[in-house]
């Protein structure tokens, strides 16, 4: 191998397995032993920042290496990983013992890693996961994850092999706008299939409500209890995946805006979101009593129900949205819409399991197998290009103290698709409970 292509150092040997599948020799092996169906199992090369505990590395992995509970069903997510790059080795991580124990090698570059130590891209698919690790913030807040350049190395390498296969871009697309936006153009250009997003909208609904495809939504709250920015993004998801399908259709964003501190006392005091929405959001997660175990060594608190900010979305045809953060728990994910035409107002919270945010990337690890094995994305990735301008639209405003940003850029229409058939409805829960011990070490799920 030239130097380029190189593994990392191993701490143990390299067996013939190993060099099966760092070479070319795996196809002709695989085919030599393996049944027909087993072969047409995409071959998927993980990227990512990190491998440890609880990372999202380690929350997709444990699924899509094993089998999981889809709606109270063992699921076979019918996909094979067969590499990994990390690029990060922080304390308690895992990457270097799953490579041993499950024979996946562990690559020193991106290329390596989609070329399986080859010169050509030897992978069907490729989970790109840009999330966690020690990588610095901005002078807008804004952590930068290097899903770019993960994915500017991706391309490189499908541009020289001329082959191009389904991308899954954990979260939104890039903390910077025109990076975004370059990432959906090259897809697009070179016809790779793509998509991206969060796990939050494929949650359990509580109740089970659905917003009418084709109603007019006066106005919208989407309710989380996280951290600005990192939580913001899944409260922006959750929004547009409940209201995309409105009349019209999804037509774009023209004015954004974050208020916290003294600009998000005003706003409030003004009446800029509808507090009976905000009340029947968090009325939904009263009433749903959701039971959930504490991480493995975290103190149990109970969750504040203090506001801390608000994200303010001016859509171009009219309708408001707001995203807004209340108290201070992972585990807070609530909806509330008012419908033209309808008494009551919908609302719900999204159940995220009894291991909190662990549970909920068994239904995108699922979403996410569906796109490798068909190349047809079971939601729209402009529903997170959207959320990833807002995003980005919302931190420049932050830094002012709160004013609007207008953002013609934003202003773009897309379709939206029926994505009922991906979300968890809760049979799960029957047999992962509150009594069920979570995972402390990096084991695939075997159900």
């Amino acid at each position: 191998m030239d130097q380029d292509n190189a593994m990392i150092p191993m701490p143990y040997p390299l067996t013939r397995r190993l060099w099966l599948q760092s070479s070319g020799a795996l196809a002709a092996a695989a085919a030599a032993r393996l049944p027909a169906q087993e072969i047409a199992r995409p071959k998927v090369a993980a990227i990512f920042t990190e491998l440890r505990h609880r990372s999202h590395a380690y929350n997709f992995l444990v699924n899509l290496m094993g089998t999981y509970l889809f709606r109270g069903q063992h699921t076979d997510p019918g996909v094979n990983v067969v590499s990994f790059y990390a690029d990060q080795f922080p304390t308690g991580e895992m990457a270097r013992e799953a490579s041993r124990r499950f024979s996946i090698p562990l690559f020193g570059t991106i290329d390596a890693a989609l070329c399986l130590g080859g010169k050509s891209l030897a992978v069907d698919a490729v989970l790109l996961i840009g999330e966690h690790g020690d990588y610095p913030a901005n002078e807008l807040g804004q952590r930068m994850y290097p899903r770019k350049q993960f994915w500017d190395q991706i391309v490189a390498t499908m541009r020289r092999s001329q082959r191009f296969v389904p991308v899954f871009n954990d979260k939104h697309l890039s903390y910077r706008w025109d990076w975004a936006k370059a990432m959906y153009d090259e897809a697009r250009q070179l016809d790779i299939p793509l998509t991206a997003g969060s796990s939050v909208p494929l949650a359990q609904r509580v109740p089970p409500i659905e917003v009418p495809a084709g109603a007019v939504i006066e106005e919208a709250v989407s309710i989380h209890g996280g951290g600005i920015e990192s939580y913001d993004f899944h409260a922006l998801e959750v929004m547009q995946s409940m209201i995309e399908a409105r009349r019209g259709g999804e037509t774009g964003v023209s004015r954004v805006e974050l208020l916290a501190g003294d600009a998000f006392q005003r706003a409030k005091a003004d009446g800029r979101w509808c507090d009976e929405l905000v009340n029947l959001a968090m009325a939904a997660e009263n009433k749903a009593d959701f039971q959930r175990q504490s991480r493995p060594g975290s103190v149990p608190a109970k969750p504040s129900r203090q506001a801390r900010h608000a994200l303010i979305v001016s859509y171009k045809d009219g309708t408001r949205g707001t995203a807004l953060a209340v108290g201070s728990t992972a585990d807070r994910w609530n909806f509330a819409c008012r419908v033209r035409g309808q008494a009551e107002p919908l609302a719900t919270a999204l159940y995220n399991g009894p291991w909190g945010n662990l549970c909920l990337f068994t239904a995108l690890s699922n979403a996410i197998a569906h796109f490798f094995k068909t190349g047809k994305s079971p939601y729209p990735v402009e529903r997170t290009l959207l959320v990833s301008g807002i995003l980005d639209a919302a931190m420049h405003s932050h830094a002012t103290g709160g004013k609007p940003i207008d953002t013609p850029h934003l202003e773009f229409a897309y379709s939206p698709q029926d994505f009922a058939a991906f979300r968890e409805t809760g049979e799960s829960w029957r047999k992962i409970t509150i009594d069920t011990p979570q995972p402390t070490t990096f084991e695939p799920y075997r159900f």
